[in-house]
């Protein structure tokens, strides 16, 4: 294989477990070509393991092994067979569940999600969407699915000089796929829904609020297709859930009726709007859930987005009494659980409400963390008490 080698800063950054090298610390690429796995090695020529190279993006280098070895077929049939077996220990009751997670699976830049009969595939670079058509067929000989979707749709891939696009790579996949998921009948549009179908990474989250959950009125805010409001209609006498988007709420509805569940009020509004309402008119609630989308999407917003997240939190501790129960969540890789704590901590001041941690949380076992790889923990999810 090619040889590319890289500068102190980048062979450290390797060294300390972390897969990715930045394009200004290549010094000498040897021809490598976009989307090709090549050999990695430090300034004295010392192998530091096998990586795809990357022509446009930022992120030059994503290690996948730390010897110099093929990334072929056996490559990725031991991968994927290593990434499911972790699955069958940490995914219960669900038969939709996060496959591939990426860098966490030692997999950089692949996704993979698994509904039921049916996978959904996201290639995020140009190594891994160049060998697509090797990972389709491994996945076809390990799980036999019905249909495989590529959801290559997401703005990332505009770094890699990759196009959007959205297709049917095997098989035959229906307009929506029927699932279990914590004990719930759900389902999901593989091929136009959120994400990849559903929202996977709160699986474990949705059963946690509603283990905190005592009866009376909740309010789920930025429900999108109804996950922590159907898990809280378990447990509640009624539930309120808010979203801006129609088509979302239309499927949440739909899986509302499909379980039975009749004590959800499904609304289309502007949460900030509606919270500021709901406080003016001296509402209460037992339980609120916050599940915003990601404010902080680069650094160069993050004091902006804190005092989004800083507003929010407040306008719903204010909907809050004692005993009152606040499942706050960021899905910002920039805002860490520190900075969540403290600007949900600033709110809570200016609420005049003391909180209690119930519990600190992150997103599912099926979307593991690498210690060494901070990028891969991006959910956080505070459940609070409001003494």
């Amino acid at each position: 294989m090619i040889q590319v080698k890289v500068n102190r800063k980048g062979a450290e950054r390797v060294e300390s477990g972390h897969p990715w090298i930045f394009t200004s610390d290549v010094i000498d690429r040897d021809g490598a070509q976009p989307g090709q796995a090549v050999t990695v090695a430090d300034p004295r020529g010392r192998l530091l393991g096998t990586a795809h190279y990357s022509g446009s993006s930022q992120i030059s280098l994503r290690m996948l092994s730390g010897q110099s070895e093929p990334i072929d077929r056996e490559f990725f049939l031991r991968r994927l067979r290593a990434a499911e077996q972790h699955r069958r220990h940490v995914v219960h009751g669900s038969s939709a569940y996060r496959l591939v997670h990426g860098e966490a699976d030692l997999l950089p830049a692949l996704v993979v999600d698994r509904y039921g009969d049916y996978l959904v595939v996201q290639t995020l670079d140009q190594g891994m969407d160049a060998a697509k058509a090797v990972i389709v067929s491994c996945l076809e000989e390990i799980f036999q699915p019905k249909g495989i979707v590529e959801r290559n749709d997401v703005a990332v891939r505009t770094k890699e000089d990759l196009p959007l696009q959205t297709s049917i790579l095997a098989g035959d996949v229906p307009e929506s796929v029927a699932l279990e998921f914590n004990g719930l009948m759900l389902r999901a549009d593989l091929l136009h829904g959120q994400k990849t179908g559903i929202f996977l990474d709160q699986r474990e989250n949705y059963l946690a609020a509603a283990s905190h959950a005592r009866g009376g009125r909740a309010l789920d805010c930025f429900t999108s297709t109804g996950g922590f409001a159907l898990h809280l209609a378990r447990k509640c006498e009624h539930v309120e859930a808010v979203d801006s988007s129609g088509p979302a709420l239309a499927t949440a509805r739909a899986n509302a009726a499909l379980n039975g569940i009749a004590n959800i009020e499904w609304k289309e509004s502007d949460v900030f709007d509606l919270l500021s309402s709901y406080a003016n008119a001296r509402r209460h609630y037992s339980l609120v859930v916050l599940d915003p989308p990601a404010f902080a999407k680069s650094k160069r917003n993050l004091e902006p987005a804190i005092g989004a997240y800083k507003e929010i939190n407040l306008r719903a501790l204010r909907l809050l009494q004692p005993g009152g129960i606040l499942v706050t969540n960021s899905c910002s890789h920039h805002v860490g659980e520190g900075e969540l704590l403290e600007l949900v901590a600033a709110a809570s001041l200016d609420a005049n409400r003391t909180l209690r941690i119930l519990e600190r949380r992150t997103q599912g076992q099926d979307h593991p963390i690498l210690l060494t790889v901070p990028e891969t923990l991006y959910l956080k999810c505070l459940i609070l008490e409001v003494v």
